[in-house]
């Protein structure tokens, strides 16, 4: 009999997001018993599973706190957890942007704002020194209180932004006009190798490029000098990785990182027909000790 293999999602998608379905396809067929699995579930027997893997929990960054229990829940569990809790907590929170420019790598210009701070809408756009900006918080994902602010209508947005401010950790970054116009890419990667890309593109009118605001994605082959680049960043991440997904704009022909995706990234299976069995087999692999 295979391992069990726990599939974290979240109630939204409690069997699992249909862009996962091919890895509960791929797992099964590799005679694992793969088993989605409601992460703030209290009466999950995590700790019963051969292994737990965080697949579609689209809504940890609504509770940040809730879900950094569970990681340490899971972590004294002693069940393998993949990504393994010390890069989930790490990628959690996307301060981790910090170190990848301290490793050198190129990133989005980034102004961090703690929470309760006084700083106004007003002198953040004067410090960051841009006349269009993104604001969102540092826990966020699928684009959760993200939007952009153009500075001759800033004042519309001071209210907003004093009540985001006053509640979480915010940041502030230079509007790439780029992903407007170019979209972004999402290189994917399993077991640390370059497996496929998209680029995703905002709907007419929009920057924010994910499904549920209108946005599209499209089969992309980068060439080596990106991929290249995109595994460099990846490279800078705390540990090895079973999944992970780099997102960036090209600028002036080179990568600028704007995400590294190791929580809970969409992995666009359905974009690469081998890519939910790659998964699969570098799972089976870790597993059996390789």
């Amino acid at each position: 009999m295979g391992p069990t293999i726990a599939l974290a999602t979240c109630a939204k998608f409690p069997g699992l997001s249909p862009d996962d379905q091919p890895l509960l396809a791929a797992l099964e067929r590799r005679g694992c018993r793969a088993r989605p699995r409601l992460w703030d579930d209290p009466a999950v027997p995590w700790a019963s599973f051969d292994a737990v893997v965080l697949r579609s929990t689209w809504d940890y960054h609504e509770h940040p706190a809730a879900f950094a229990g569970w990681l340490d829940a899971l972590e004294r569990s002693g069940a393998p957890v993949f990504n393994p809790v010390p890069i989930l907590r790490w990628s959690m929170r996307k301060t981790y942007l910090r170190e990848l420019e301290a490793a050198g790598i190129a990133v989005t210009p980034t102004l961090w704002v703690p929470a309760g701070s006084p700083a106004t809408l007003r002198e953040v756009l004067d410090a960051v020194e841009a006349e269009a900006v993104v604001v969102k918080p540092t826990v966020s994902a699928s684009a959760f209180e993200t939007w952009r602010v153009v500075r001759p209508g800033a004042d519309d947005d001071a209210a907003r932004f004093a009540r985001l401010l006053a509640e979480r950790d915010v940041m502030v970054q230079p509007f790439l006009a780029t992903i407007e116009t170019d979209g972004e890419l999402s290189f994917v990667f399993l077991a640390g190798e370059f497996s496929h890309a998209v680029r995703k593109r905002a709907k007419p009118g929009d920057f924010r490029v994910q499904e549920e605001h209108g946005g599209t994605a499209e089969r992309e082959e980068p060439g080596p000098g990106l991929v290249a680049e995109a595994s460099r960043a990846l490279g800078a991440a705390p540990g090895p990785t079973l999944y992970a997904r780099v997102d960036g704009a090209v600028v002036d022909g080179a990568l600028v990182v704007t995400e590294l995706e190791l929580v809970e990234p969409m992995l666009y299976f359905g974009w690469d027909a081998a890519a939910a069995d790659r998964m699969a087999g570098a799972l089976a692999t870790r597993l059996a000790g390789g």
